[in-house]
């Protein structure tokens, strides 16, 4: 078949492909940018949604399974973390969308499946026509045999979807696993295609000497120092920051809010949000010490929190000595143990419990049965609604990211009342505590420059401005 030059330049970009169907169902419950967003990801067969916490993500994804359940008259797989499983299937009572809950690797016909990722390896991918990854940003934490047992379940399914909240633009391990899980590209092919390891060149050992001498004026730039390594070693090649987020656009669609898809924000509002930071001062400093220095390293800050651990949890149950639902993030299993004992009807869930009871604590919680919830956020921070519960309190980490879900497990759309964010750290904790606000700021600014550049992707059209014929010259005829 004869093509002209142009439309096998074309085919050779790696634009992806609409590898769908026209949705069969669109229900009038769905807001508008929610319909888009669903009606784009069965056009496009295999694609991402990285949607805010709050704008409806379970609800797109369930209108998304079943319209390939209807399409493919086979059954459709949604994986989601523990304890959200309960919830999906709760949210598919609410809107008429039947699907059930499976945890033994039975499939009945023609249904949606709901599981967690631990219960992968129980199912079959010959069974399903389409799998759905809810809170997709997690497999990165999966250890790497876990993440590629997705990834292959995946690969062997005609139509997928992953569902997160909104990924940061420089975060290029979640969307180099995004993209191999879609079957866009691999992490590895991603890096080699559109960036540049220049760890080896002059001007970027230069530069690290420099990055160096500036992190060290300061306490917490010692501990990034030796990660920025790890991830500053892969930079955007200077020609492929366009076509980059062009590709990224033409398999995934970002918002945080509906505006930034070009829809109305009236129904989207965020309440309040009432951060307080709590510094405390320890009576006795370190031993051989006049008075508390901040720590440095990682070791260090372990034993400031093991050394104020007293003074730290009489301060959290001080805090939630009221009526109100509240939920504790902690770190350490001690930390964990002390806060359960000093906080009157406070139920703790840590890694020891089985499945089955961490399941009955967050439905318990969530039902108003346990006021006060003490939980991990590697636990418990991803993909859990308590839109009821408008109290947090945690302690400082270096993980923004762990803190940002951590909070909006409560602050999110829907959430009818203030939120008040109680976060706990001593004199010793201030680099933390200043490392993780840093990193806040900084992430609002990652989330506004992905949507911006996904935007921007969307609108981008080729041109071909060399439109004359070319005549050959005289003396060739």
């Amino acid at each position: 078949m004869s093509s002209t030059y142009a439309e096998f330049i074309e085919r050779k970009s790696h634009l992806g492909s609409m590898d769908g169907f026209a949705p069969e169902w669109m229900p009038n419950f769905l807001f508008d940018f929610q319909q888009m967003l669903v009606e784009w990801a069965c056009l496009k067969g295999r694609s991402a949604v990285f949607a805010d916490c709050g704008l409806g993500k379970t609800l797109m994804q369930l209108v998304w399974a079943e319209n390939v359940r209807r399409h493919a008259n086979k059954s459709v797989l949604i994986l989601t973390p523990l304890a959200v499983g309960p919830q999906t299937v709760a949210e598919g009572v609410k809107f008429g969308i039947a699907c059930v809950r499976s945890r033994n690797g039975a499939v009945a016909p023609q249904q949606i499946i709901v599981t967690n990722y631990e219960k992968l390896h129980l199912f079959n991918p010959s069974d399903f026509s389409g799998v759905v990854c809810d809170e997709s940003s997690i497999l990165k934490h999966f250890s790497g045999a876990t993440q590629k047992q997705v990834t292959r379940f995946l690969l062997k399914v005609p139509y997928r979807l992953l569902c997160t909240a909104t990924a940061a633009p420089n975060d290029y391990i979640e969307l180099g696993t995004s993209s191999e899980a879609l079957g866009a590209l691999g992490y590895s092919d991603m890096l080699a295609r559109f960036f540049k390891q220049s760890d080896n060149k002059p001007h970027r050992m230069e530069q690290i000497k420099q990055e160096k001498k500036e992190r060290m004026a300061n306490h917490f730039g010692k501990l990034s120092f030796r990660v920025s390594q790890g991830i500053g070693q892969w930079r955007l090649k200077g020609h492929a920051e366009v076509p980059f987020w062009r590709w990224v656009s033409s398999w995934a669609r970002a918002c945080r809010k509906p505006s930034d898809l070009g829809f109305d924000d009236s129904s989207f509002r965020l309440p309040l949000l009432d951060e307080r930071q709590h510094v405390i001062i320890p009576k006795h400093p370190k031993s051989g010490m006049l008075f508390t220095l901040p720590a440095v390293g990682l070791s260090e800050e372990r034993d400031e929190r093991r050394r104020t651990l007293d003074e730290r949890c009489a301060l959290v149950a001080r805090l939630v000595d009221h009526e109100r639902p509240a939920v504790v993030w902690c770190h350490l299993n001690v930390e964990g143990d002390m806060l359960a004992r000093v906080i009157p009807g406070a139920r703790q869930v840590k890694g020891s419990n089985s499945d089955d009871e961490k399941e009955d604590a967050y439905q318990a919680f969530a039902a108003g049965d346990c006021r006060v919830l003490v939980i991990k956020p590697k636990i418990g921070a991803w993909g859990l609604n308590w839109q009821h519960c408008n109290h947090v309190v945690t302690f400082a980490t270096h993980s923004y990211e762990q803190f940002y879900q951590s909070v909006r497990r409560c602050w999110r759309f829907g959430q009818e009342r203030p939120v008040t964010v109680d976060i706990i750290s001593t004199e010793g904790e201030r680099h933390v505590l200043d490392n993780m606000l840093r990193k806040a700021i900084q992430a609002d600014r990652m989330f506004e420059a992905l949507v911006t550049h996904m935007r921007d992707g969307l609108v981008i059209h080729r041109q071909n401005t060399h439109i004359e014929q070319a005549v050959l010259p005289t003396w060739l005829s």
